[in-house]
């Protein structure tokens, strides 16, 4: 494959010296874009972009076009996981994903089995090798996949859901029947990352949105142990580089502590730990990547780079430090406003490199 022209992205998740901070964003190819839009119009649905590797490279490269970002992430869901296994994903209109088939009795999930994840998910690889070709070394590709804890409250569930009303009383009443679904999705989640790696990715994040909802020793035992057994099975090394795993635990806060004990490079942190105190709580053991809220991004240029200058003060001096917004990005926001913040991070973060 092409050489890495841009490798500083890579460097700062394994807090090698940078001559400035890195910049990409969660959801940075989606619905903020007309681009986009366009596509996913033509196309029909979401999941029709997903699976089309063509259409989700085209949908990939759209940010890159517009702005100077230091790397690109897969298009596609956390949800193709559960759909490789038969609970029948689909999207509704304004009520986001569901499943036909949710598992939410102890029976049907000891049922579950790891699926074929090169047969189902292919679409997924050949996207990965197509957008690796396309990219042709700019930057690199992350690859990515949700926790076994956010994939399993959609898969119990039934879809989204504010208070997880029946993962929650599994975790107090079977907690032996949430651990087999943990290891279920754990087990078929290090093929799938495994294969993103073979396929072309560069680096692989775990997004754990919904972990920190639970109680901190339903969390270590629950989410943070399903992760951990994750990237003690992922590939760390592919073609003459490593492998950074970056996890994402939105709301984590002092669950920081803990995270930064689990194998990986880097943590996402959002936007209610500084990352000041969020430095403190790691000690400097692993990158941060994060952590600016997205609602600045609906305010003026000005204001926006305040809030670049202000996430930028708040890490500090030294290498290990991916700028990012604290969660993805919203669709209402101009897509200009997402320049101004690349061109501040661009401009401000040499300082604190030098």
């Amino acid at each position: 494959m092409s050489e890495l022209k841009n490798d500083v992205f890579l460097r700062a998740l394994l807090r090698q010296p940078v001559s400035r901070t890195p910049v990409w964003i969660m959801r940075q190819a989606g619905r903020y874009l007309p681009e986009y839009r366009e596509v996913r119009a033509q196309a029909g649905d979401f999941m029709s972009v997903c699976r089309n590797p063509e259409l989700a490279c085209e949908v990939t490269m759209q940010p890159l076009r517009r702005y100077e970002l230091d790397a690109a992430i897969l298009f596609s869901d956390i949800l193709t996981v559960p759909d490789a296994m038969g609970l029948g994903l689909y999207f509704e209109t304004g009520e986001g994903p569901k499943f036909e088939r949710p598992v939410q009795t102890a029976d049907a999930i000891r049922s579950l089995r790891v699926p074929n994840v090169e047969k189902q998910l292919g679409y997924v690889f050949d996207a990965v090798r197509t957008i690796r070709r396309e990219l042709d070394g700019k930057v690199p590709l992350i690859g990515f996949a949700g926790s076994p804890f956010t994939v399993g409250t959609y898969m119990v569930e039934g879809g989204s859901s504010r208070e997880f009303p029946t993962i929650k009383r599994l975790a107090k009443e079977a907690p032996e029947v949430l651990d087999h679904l943990m290891d279920v999705v754990a087990e078929t989640t290090t093929e799938y990352l495994n294969a993103q790696i073979d396929a072309g990715a560069q680096a692989v994040q775990i997004f754990d949105t919904w972990g920190a909802a639970l109680e901190a020793d339903e969390f270590r035992r629950f989410s943070l142990a399903s992760m951990q057994k994750i990237v003690e099975g992922l590939t760390r090394d592919n073609d003459g580089r490593k492998v950074p795993v970056i996890l994402f635990t939105k709301g984590a806060g002092r669950l920081l502590r803990d995270l930064a004990q689990v194998d990986c490079d880097a943590l996402g942190v959002d936007w209610t730990t500084s990352l000041a105190d969020a430095r403190g709580y790691v000690n400097d053991k692993v990158a941060l990547q994060g952590n600016l809220d997205p609602a600045t991004l609906r305010e003026s240029p000005e204001v926006i780079r305040k809030g670049v200058a202000d996430t930028l003060a708040s890490y500090g001096d030294g290498p290990g430090h991916v700028f990012n917004l604290g969660h993805g990005i919203t669709p209402d926001i101009d897509p200009d406003h997402l320049g101004a913040l690349v061109d501040a991070v661009h401009e401000l973060s040499p300082a604190y490199h030098s």
